[in-house]
């Protein structure tokens, strides 16, 4: 039986990055909750257990124009008009910004900018025609400050968060609302996918100090970060509040965008710079 808050008409989300961590965790819950799940992703041998459990699987690689088009045309022509899209599809790489090369960092905006507004772009006609519908993006509190190293990663979600006000304020004569889920520190791939590059910066001549330093405030404020399932819990409540908010801070050491936003810029600095460099 369908959790309690369960939409009453079966109405269709698609998740991107939906193969693990937080797209997984948001699938597994709507499932339950009675809605009608696309989960998308480049691995479709990890969303076995999805299809198992009723979802429709669909490849994408978000980075990929083609793979964009052939996913939104297989939605459209499936489904119609989707009821909710959430942007989760993520890519993150550490380094100091004078030494990060720039193919890596157009990497990372591939993906988590050009990428996510390509599909959305593809998929917005359709809900904007119908006149209603709700657009999830998946943020960070990098969004909202950064860290040494994280600068590219940051870029590109604070971003994120100027393109969905935007859309948020475009969308909205037509009836169509746009949430941005803000997570801390999660429990997912993260830390596996930016391993390579917070390795190779550590081996640098000259910010290797500051990133093992940072490497070791990681690790420390990690061993206390949330489930993926706390954010799927907020992504929930984002996509059937009858009157969403604008943002949902959720997760561990979420609270710090509040004192980052409350203290003076030079303290800040200060406190950050005493942790990480």
């Amino acid at each position: 039986m369908p959790e309690q808050g369960a939409p009453t008409d079966g109405s269709t989300v698609l998740i991107t990055g939906a193969s693990s961590g937080i797209g997984a965790a948001t699938a597994r819950l709507l499932l339950r909750r009675g809605w009608r799940v696309i989960a998308a992703a480049r691995r479709l041998e990890a969303m076995a257990p999805l299809a198992a459990a009723g979802a429709i699987v669909l490849p994408l690689d978000i980075g990929d124009p083609r793979s964009r088009e052939q996913l939104a045309g297989t939605v459209g022509e499936r489904f119609g008009p989707l009821d909710a899209l959430v942007n989760n599809a993520g890519f993150g790489a550490v380094g100091p910004l004078e030494t990060m090369p720039l193919e890596q960092a157009k990497a990372i905006f591939e993906v988590n900018v050009f990428g996510l507004m390509g599909l959305t772009q593809l998929l917005l006609p359709a809900m904007r025609e119908r006149g209603r519908g709700r657009i999830v993006n998946v943020s960070s509190i990098a969004g909202r400050w950064v860290s040494p190293g994280s600068g590219w990663y940051g870029a590109s979600k604070h971003a994120l968060e100027a393109l969905s006000d935007a859309l948020r304020l475009e969308l909205h004569r037509f009836g169509l609302q746009v949430v941005l889920i803000e997570p801390g520190l999660i429990a997912t791939d993260f830390a596996v996918v930016a391993a390579p590059s917070i390795e190779q910066a550590q081996s640098c001549g000259i910010y290797g100090g500051m990133m093992r330093k940072v490497r070791a405030g990681w690790d420390n404020v990690y061993r206390g970060a949330s489930s993926a399932d706390v954010v799927a819990g907020t992504i929930a409540t984002a996509l059937t509040a009858s009157r969403p908010r604008a943002r949902y801070l959720c997760g561990h050491q979420s609270v710090s965008v509040v004192a980052n936003r409350l203290m003076p810029t030079r303290l800040w600095d200060g406190f950050v710079r005493a942790q990480m460099t």
